[in-house]
């Protein structure tokens, strides 16, 4: 596990920012990505755009704004990638796209057979109940793989890596993947929602998923209550299970509501990664790591609820 140290001096290290800058960014990080979201979202429906391939140059495009986000403003040096993790992390991302490609087929061949002609909603009212249902969906999954001794072998991959960044959100199970998207996108199936409000809470939860592991020194403020961000994540990651909650990756309500919100301001984990490292392979070892799961699983009681 890698400890926190003293951050004093550490701005030397990587891009030189001055002091205002810094605190301008911190501030307007988080709006202009929701700021893009929205006017994507906007532009691919006016327009009529293929929406699956805004989805894809949407999800490289936030990659590269909080890859460049972390050199300007990191809140953590030592949790940049080096070279070689960018590399397994690069394939770890491929499989996760791909389970998430799979997790679509089952849901695909129910929207088929379930889903109503028409939306039973104004898109208006659509978009913000779709929000919920599927933030719903992901957080109590989430929250049963950290408690299930056996879903527990698949997501504990995701939390092998000491660092919390861009990079690393792509390390997970591919089952893992599986089963969480599948269970989300089933579940906004069933209920009806049509295909433009899925796409529009889509491009938020992709912004999300990767801006709560951004290793960027960011201010959110109150809207900590109300969306999930890094401030927040990083201590998901803690290996204090204390602090160790936040299940939520795009919404903080269900933190709240579930006795799972854990954040106040100032409060950094004390570190990042598995209580007991021996638990899984290391994140280079992708095969073990995989297989790992047919194994003798974990008590329940050991992974970090």
């Amino acid at each position: 596990m890698v400890a926190f140290g003293d951050r004093s001096g550490r701005a030397a290290k990587g891009v030189a920012v001055s002091g205002q800058l810094r605190s301008v960014l911190r501030h307007v990080a988080y709006p202009t990505l929701l700021v893009v979201v929205v006017s994507i979202a906007f532009s691919a429906l006016r327009w009529r755009w293929d929406l699956g391939r805004v989805t894809q140059l949407f999800l490289l495009g936030t990659i590269g704004y909080l890859v460049v986000l972390e050199r300007l403003i990191p809140y953590e040096i030592d949790w940049r990638p080096n070279p070689g993790e960018w590399g397994w992390c690069g394939v770890y991302f491929v499989l996760t796209m791909t389970g998430g490609a799979l997790a679509q087929l089952p849901v695909a061949t129910a929207v088929g057979w379930l889903a109503p002609p028409r939306p039973a909603l104004p898109l208006w009212a659509e978009i913000p109940a779709a929000l919920l249902l599927g933030s719903l969906a992901n957080y109590l999954v989430h929250r049963w793989s950290h408690a299930n001794r056996w879903l527990w072998r698949l997501h504990g991959v995701h939390h092998v890596p000491e660092k919390v960044n861009v990079a690393n959100n792509g390390v997970n199970h591919v089952v893992d993947v599986l089963v969480t998207q599948g269970a989300v996108q089933l579940s906004l199936a069933l209920a009806g929602f049509s295909a433009r409000s899925v796409f529009v809470v889509g491009l938020f939860v992709v912004a999300q998923g990767y801006f709560v592991h951004a290793n960027i020194d960011v201010r959110m403020g109150v809207l900590n209550h109300v969306l999930a961000g890094p401030e927040q994540h990083r201590l998901h990651h803690s290996v204090d299970r204390a602090e160790a909650g936040h299940y939520g990756s795009d919404l903080a309500v269900w933190d709240h509501l579930f006795g799972s919100f854990t954040w106040r301001p100032g409060l950094r984990p004390v570190a990042a990664g598995l209580q007991d490292p021996s638990d899984f392979p290391r994140t280079g070892e992708m095969i073990a790591s995989h297989l790992l799961v047919w194994r003798q699983p974990v008590r329940a009681e050991d992974s970090p609820v």
